[in-house]
């Protein structure tokens, strides 16, 4: 034991010698930990409240009925099935806008509510103390009684006022007194069926209806009760959100890794670095009797420790990386998917050891081809340049033939590949290949401009970059990941602006959207604004919800109009369209709705309708971009036909444009603000554009991250290095070159290495956004976007490259401007 740690500190020596070095292996791991920790914490919370969404009222425990169309059902199929031996339990849901905010709504019934049936029965409705609020009355009897309660999580209460509070709704109704109840999922609160019907204006219908137990009856006898409007769904058959969002945390988790991935970049160069330069004294160490499984016990609990300790540190700053992405995150989930997500993240202690434990086998991995070099590299060559030379053309040999097989990867998942994620496997393929090339093309540019130049110092220099661009080139490959990634991402983000600005020009050509909170005065609305001369239309945006082989679909009614038939965003179809799906003979699809089934302008569909399915033909696909869901659009006199529960409450309104403000006031004088929302076109856009930001956010503040993690990269190789070039300048400084052009000859060398990676990292960026645009957001999504190129964001990249590479070498090159003529010369005395 005390052989060990002597051991031990003649090991940890070398760091207080080199207190650089140790800070940076620490930052390294600790940056790569906390971008990685960031990520999995977003995506923890995330799950933890789809989970959460999942249990309420037996979401994920017990099956339930649903509307076999639509979104909901009259109560009386409610009454009818339990006055036939039923054991169900009627629940209500919709959403509502309380002080612009969108709040679930759901409705329960507490007498029939089965036990187990989710975190209401357990934490919310019990009849201790606890959950007596001091009335003398359980949750449960409040729940029943004038006024009733509203149950939320502590963070939705506090929002919408605190408890006790009864805020006003959009449609002019009022909550129930507000209380605080454990375990619910964010934005959402529990009341009485009763109530939650009123709220959400379905007066005497239900959504679904829990089912604790059936008679010994078969399915026929549910189809004969309630006429077929009802069906069984089990309960792995309902989560469609965790689904829906597998894509968006799926590619949080791999700009989490790549992040990652440049951080060990760092570890790896700082590690390896360190071993070389310890070598001669592992050497003595042996010589003296420590034995080889010894010193690597030794070694590995080093390393061990200072990881553990950086992962410490790097989990910390990933909560707080989380924090502050979190509301993004949660905006963007709730944007693209109607997704609920906790506004505060609440993690669980095997996240902090999970990141630990990463940061230390992060360690583990990036030391591994250090050890495995210096123990294949000759013992006594080991300060050679010739030596590492050879070392570094094998490891090239071997990068180029990794390269190609994952090239062949690439390739075979691109031609035979599907999901997302082939899609990821593609797209990390492709950079890992990339990545392995560089310092093979690096090289052969390097030598080629060798070539081409005249006199020794310029040979010098070129020759000498190509001897550099091997100890730089793990920091290099961080570089043109980033780089890369950025490019990729950021065609990908600034197409779809364009793209998704145009497609909104498209779909919003009306000047005015009209909504009637009371549905009931729908059509004095629609007659009000047609009796206006400066009305040109008045167009019904009617809708329902239905299932096409199982997918969830929503129908659109549209009325024949120059809107749609001049605007509409076709991506393909019929001759006369427009005309085939007036007469209800055809009918257009989505893009999503069209790719998930291989549905093409032609073909036959059928949709299931309450009034009596209807078939027709695909007459056209449209672009419908964020949307997760299919949609199908036909004339409006069919929807009212095939779906006469079908909401009519809304309408597109084509206006004067110098009328658009003056129609607004008007009507909201006329009918009142509880009656009726208007919303004009802009409005509309600018909250879309909003939205789209907010999307987004997350991805780039990613992308800048890694970019930063890759310049830290490239700024501790240089460091690194340092000392270890000088017996490659010292020789130049004795044959007459002065300090501070040899200092200035550091820095273009940087600029030139980080320069070229830049430009290599254009095509590789290009090939990176291609496969974003038309193989993962295709898998993910439903929907391909056109792929634009932006040469002024690439210009904007290579300049931050060249920024970052010369802020990276200014430190180094600043010592060796200032450094003393007795340390150069100490070159020529020491034994090499």
């Amino acid at each position: 034991m005390k052989r060990h740690l002597w051991t031990l500190a003649v090991l940890l020596s070398h760091w207080r010698r080199r207190p650089f070095q140790l800070m940076t292996l620490v930052i390294g791991l600790a940056v790569a930990t906390a971008l990685w920790s960031g990520v999995q914490a977003l995506n923890v919370q995330a799950r933890q409240s789809y989970d959460q969404a999942a249990r309420l009222i037996g979401g994920d425990e017990l099956a339930s009925l649903r509307p076999t169309n639509g979104a909901s059902f009259h109560e009386a199929l409610y009454v009818t099935l339990r006055r036939a031996g039923w054991d169900v339990s009627p629940v209500v849901e919709g959403d509502v806008r309380i002080a612009d905010r969108s709040i679930r709504i759901v409705g329960i019934d507490p007498v029939t509510l089965p036990q187990g049936a989710g975190p209401v029965t357990r934490d919310a409705l019990d009849d201790g103390p606890e959950t007596a609020d001091g009335s003398g009355q359980s949750r449960a009897v409040r729940l029943l009684t004038a006024p009733s309660l509203a149950l939320g999580d502590a963070e939705t209460v506090a929002a919408l006022g605190g408890v006790n509070a009864r805020p006003a709704i959009g449609n002019g109704g009022q909550l129930p007194p507000l209380v605080v109840a454990a375990s619910l999922p964010p934005e959402t609160l529990v009341t009485d069926v009763g109530v939650a019907q009123a709220l959400l204006d379905q007066t005497g219908r239900l959504s679904r209806l829990i089912l604790t137990a059936a008679p010994e009856t078969s399915a026929a006898s549910l189809a004969e009760l309630t006429g077929g409007a009802l069906e069984r769904v089990e309960p792995n058959d309902q989560g469609d959100l965790e689904r829906l969002t597998d894509s968006f945390h799926l590619n949080l988790t791999a700009f989490g890794f790549l992040s990652f991935l440049v951080g060990l970049f760092i570890v790896h160069g700082a590690i390896g670095l360190a071993f070389e330069q310890r070598r001669p004294m592992m050497r003595t160490m042996r010589a003296c009797g420590v034995s080889a499984r010894a010193l690597t016990a030794v070694m590995l609990l080093e390393l061990t420790t200072i990881s553990a300790l950086a992962g410490i540190i790097g989990t910390v700053a990933g909560y707080i990386i989380a924090s502050s992405l979190l509301p993004d995150v949660a905006a963007s989930l709730r944007g693209l998917y109607g997704a609920r997500v906790a506004g505060e993240l609440s993690l669980q202690p095997s996240w902090w050891l999970a990141g630990v434990a990463i940061s230390v086998i992060g360690a583990l991995v990036a030391a591994g081809s250090s050890l495995y070099r210096a123990w294949r590299l000759p013992l006594f060559a080991t300060a050679q340049p010739e030596a590492w030379a050879g070392a570094e053309a094998r490891a090239r040999r071997w990068q180029l033939v990794a390269a190609v097989l994952l090239g062949a990867i690439a390739l075979g998942v691109l031609l035979e590949g599907s999901g997302l994620v082939a899609g990821f496997v593609l797209m990390g393929a492709v950079l890992l290949a990339a990545a392995l090339l560089l310092p093979s093309a690096l090289v052969g540019l390097l030598a080629l401009a060798q070539r081409l130049t005249r006199g020794p110092v310029a040979q010098w220099f070129f020759s000498d970059a190509r001897q550099q661009s091997g100890g730089l080139s793990l920091a290099l490959m961080a570089l043109l990941l980033a780089l890369a990634v950025n490019i990729g991402v950021g065609t990908m983000v600034d197409s779809f602006r364009q793209t998704f600005t145009g497609w909104l020009d498209q779909r919003l050509a009306a000047e005015l959207y009209v909504g009637a909170r009371d549905p009931a005065r729908a059509a004095d609305i629609a007659d009000w604004l047609e009796a206006r001369d400066d009305i040109d239309a008045v167009l019904p945006v009617w809708d329902a919800e239905t299932r096409y082989r199982g997918f969830p679909v929503e129908v659109f009614g549209f009325s024949n109009h120059p809107t749609y038939s001049d605007h509409w965003p076709l991506l393909a179809s019929l001759p006369d369209a427009w005309s085939e799906a007036e007469a209800g003979r055809a009918v257009l699809v989505s893009e999503q709705l069209a790719r998930r089934f291989a549905l093409e302008p032609g073909d036959p569909i059928e949709i299931a309708a309450p009034g009596g399915d209807w078939a027709g033909t695909v007459a056209a696909i449209y672009s419908d971009y964020g949307n997760p869901r299919g949609q199908v659009m036909i004339a409006v006199d069919e929807l009212v036909a095939r779906f006469p529960d079908a909401e009519r409450g809304n309408f597109a309104v084509r206006v004067v444009p110098e009328a658009v403000d003056a129609v607004m006031a008007d009507l909201t004088a006329a009918f009142g603000a509880g009656t009726v929302e208007v919303v004009d076109q802009r409005t509309i856009k600018d909250i879309s554009q909003r939205i789209f930001d907010r999307t987004f956010a997350v991805t780039l503040a990613l992308n800048t991250l890694t970019l930063i993690v890759a310049g830290i990269a490239l700024l501790a190789s240089l460091l690194t290095l340092a000392d270890a070039r000088l017996p490659q300048l010292a020789p130049l400084w004795a044959l007459g070159l002065t300090r501070r052009r040899l200092a200035g000859m550091e820095l273009v060398k940087a600029a030139t290495l980080a320069l070229l990676t830049a430009l290599l990292a254009i095509p590789l960026g290009l090939a990176v956004a291609w496969i974003l645009t038309n193989v993962i957001n295709v898998e993910a999504f439903g929907w391909q976007l056109p792929v634009h190129v932006f040469p002024e964001q690439w210009l904007r990249l290579v300049v931050l490259a060249l920024i970052t590479a010369i802020v990276a070498a200014a430190w180094p090159a600043l010592s060796l401007r200032r450094m003393p003529p007795t340390k150069l010369l100490k070159v020529f005395a020491d034994e090499r």
